[in-house]
C-alpha cells in the first residue's frame, strides 16, 4: 500500500521551498503526497518562529495531529522548521505524539529519519546547524501546472539583528554554489516554469563571506542568460549591503522584474540601531532614491516593526514620516514580537501590547492610503502580466503579476496560464487591480 504523507506550511518563502523540497526527496523514495491529513501515514509541520503567532498557529495543529494520532497510531508525525530548532528536543517531552523533531538544515536527510522510526528503532531529532545542504533534490511532474518557482541560493544569517531570531534557527550564513542554482534553474524552466525568485536570508551578500564568485549582481547576469527564463526576482535584500553594481542591475537585465523588497523595520535613527541594522534613515533613504533614479517604475516594499523596545512617540513619528516621504507601494508591518535568545529581549521601555497595537493601526491606516492611490495611478496603463492561474479570489478570472509584482485578476475567453499577456488597468483596488486583456505577448 502506498505511504501517503502531508505537509502543512507555516512562515515565509524558505519554508515553502523547504516544504517543496521534502516534497520532493519523498517522492523520489516512493512515497506518494496527499492534501488530506486524515488519509496521512507521515504529517510533517514546518514550522516558523520569527514571530510569536505563526508559532502557536503550529503548536495548535501539533494538538490537532496528537488527536488524529489516538486514532491512528501508525502514524508517523514530525515537527520541521525553525519552531523544531528552537525548542529542539523539548518537544518530544511536551508532545508524546510528535515522532521527529528536525531543524531546517537537516530536511534533506528526512527519508533517513524517516525510516528509523519505521523500523522501530524510536523516536528522533536532528538539529546539526553545520550540516551543509545536499544538491537539489529533482521529481519529475512535481511542478507541473506552475508557472513560478522560488531558488534558494544560501542559507542561514549572519547579521543577528537584535530582534531577529533567525541565526539561532537556520545557522550562520551559507552560499550554495552558483553552479547548483544554475542547473537548478535550467531544471525548473525544462519542467514549464517561467518566472524563478532566488530566495535568502539576505541575498545581497551572496558569496561575500567566502569571497567566492560571482557575487550576487554576478549570478543575476548569469541567469538573465539563461534561454527560456522569462522573469527573475529576488528576496530578501538588507540595505546595509545594497551595493551600486545591484541597483544597476534593474536597468540592465532584461528578465529581472521591476520590483525589489528592502526591509527598512524603522524610520528612526534610534531604533535603527538598537536593532543593529547598520544603517541609518538618511542612508536608507539615499538607497531609495539611487534605486528610483536607475529605475522611476521601480515598485519598492518594505518591513516595518512598531513598538520596539524604547521607541518613543518620537520616533514612531519617524516612521510615519518615513513611509510618507518614501511612499512604497506595500509595506508589511508587525507589532514587535519578543524571541527567544536575541539580544532586543534585554533591552529597557518595553511597551505595552495595547500601545503597540495602537502604533500598529494608524501606520497600517495610513499605508493603505497610500497603497491604494499607488495602485489607482495604474489605471488606464498597460502592464505585462505572466498569467499564473485562475483568481482564487474573484470567480471565472484569470490573474498574474505585473513586473512590478502587482496582483491583476481579468477576464479571458481561454485559460492563458503560462503566457504574457498585455492588459490594461482598468480600476485599482487596495490589494490588486483589475484589468481588461489587450493581446497576448508570446
Amino acid at each position: 500500500m502506498d505511504q501517503l504523507f502531508y505537509i502543512k506550511t507555516f512562515g515565509c518563502q524558505m519554508n515553502v521551498h523547504d516544504s517543496d523540497t521534502i516534497s520532493q526527496i519523498l517522492l523520489n523514495k516512493g512515497y506518494k503526497q496527499t492534501d488530506s491529513i486524515k488519509d496521512a501515514h507521515i504529517v510533517l509541520i514546518n514550522t516558523c518562529t520569527v514571530r510569536n503567532k505563526a508559532e502557536q498557529k503550529a503548536l495548535t495543529l501539533i494538538g490537532r495531529v496528537a488527536s488524529l494520532k489516538r486514532k491512528r497510531p501508525d502514524m508517523i508525525s514530525g515537527i520541521i522548521g525553525c519552531v523544531a530548532q528552537e525548542k529542539g528536543t523539548n518537544l518530544l517531552k511536551h508532545f508524546p505524539s510528535v515522532d521527529l523533531v528536525l531543524g531546517p538544515r537537516n530536511i534533506y536527510r528526512i527519508d533517513d529519519f524517516l525510516a528509523k522510526i519505521k523500523e522501530g528503532r524510536g523516536r528522533t531529532s536532528s538539529l546539526d546547524l553545520t550540516w551543509e545542504p545536499a544538491s537539489f533534490p529533482n521529481f519529475n511532474g512535481y511542478l507541473k501546472g506552475r508557472v513560478t518557482s522560488f531558488v534558494k541560493i544560501m542559507e542561514g544569517c549572519d547579521n543577528f539583528c537584535s530582534y531577529c531570531i533567525v541565526p539561532f534557527v537556520r545557522g550562520r550564513e551559507t552560499s550554495l554554489p552558483a553552479k547548483e542554482i544554475i542547473n537548478k534553474s535550467n531544471y525548473l524552466i525544462s519542467q514549464g516554469i517561467q518566472e524563478i525568485t532566488l530566495i535568502g536570508q539576505n541575498v545581497n551578500s551572496y558569496n561575500t563571506k567566502n569571497g567566492a564568485l560571482p557575487t550576487f549582481p554576478g549570478l543575476l547576469k548569469k541567469l538573465n542568460s539563461i534561454a527560456g527564463l522569462q522573469r527573475l526576482r529576488f528576496t530578501t535584500s538588507h540595505p546595509k549591503d545594497l551595493s551600486d553594481e545591484l541597483i544597476d542591475s534593474f536597468g540592465e537585465l532584461k528578465s529581472l522584474c521591476l520590483h525589489i523588497h528592502l526591509p527598512v523595520q524603522s524610520g528612526s535613527d534610534n531604533i535603527l540601531r538598537l536593532m543593529n541594522r547598520g544603517y541609518t534613515r538618511d542612508k536608507y533613504i539615499s538607497l531609495i532614491e539611487r534605486i528610483k533614479k536607475t529605475r522611476p517604475d521601480i515598485t519598492i516594499t518594505s518591513d516595518l516593526i512598531v513598538g520596539f523596545p524604547g521607541e518613543t512617540e518620537k520616533d514612531f513619528e519617524d516612521s510615519l514620516q518615513l513611509i510618507e516621504r518614501i511612499e512604497f507601494d506595500n509595506l508589511f508591518s508587525f507589532k514587535y514580537s519578543e524571541r527567544p535568545r536575541t539580544k532586543a529581549l534585554q533591552l529597557p521601555g518595553k511597551l505595552g501590547e495595547k500601545e503597540k497595537q495602537k502604533r500598529l493601526s494608524v501606520l497600517q491606516e495610513r499605508q493603505r492610503e497610500i497603497t491604494l492611490s499607488k495602485n489607482r495611478l495604474l489605471e488606464g496603463t498597460i502592464q505585462e502580466i505572466l498569467v499564473e492561474g485562475l483568481s482564487k479570489k474573484r470567480d471565472g478570472q484569470l490573474t498574474g503579476r505585473t513586473l512590478g509584482n502587482k496582483v491583476v485578476n481579468f477576464f479571458a475567453v481561454k485559460n492563458l496560464k503560462g503566457h504574457l499577456v498585455r492588459v490594461k488597468i482598468v480600476k485599482g483596488f487596495q490589494n490588486s487591480l483589475l484589468g481588461e486583456l489587450v493581446d497576448k505577448c508570446n
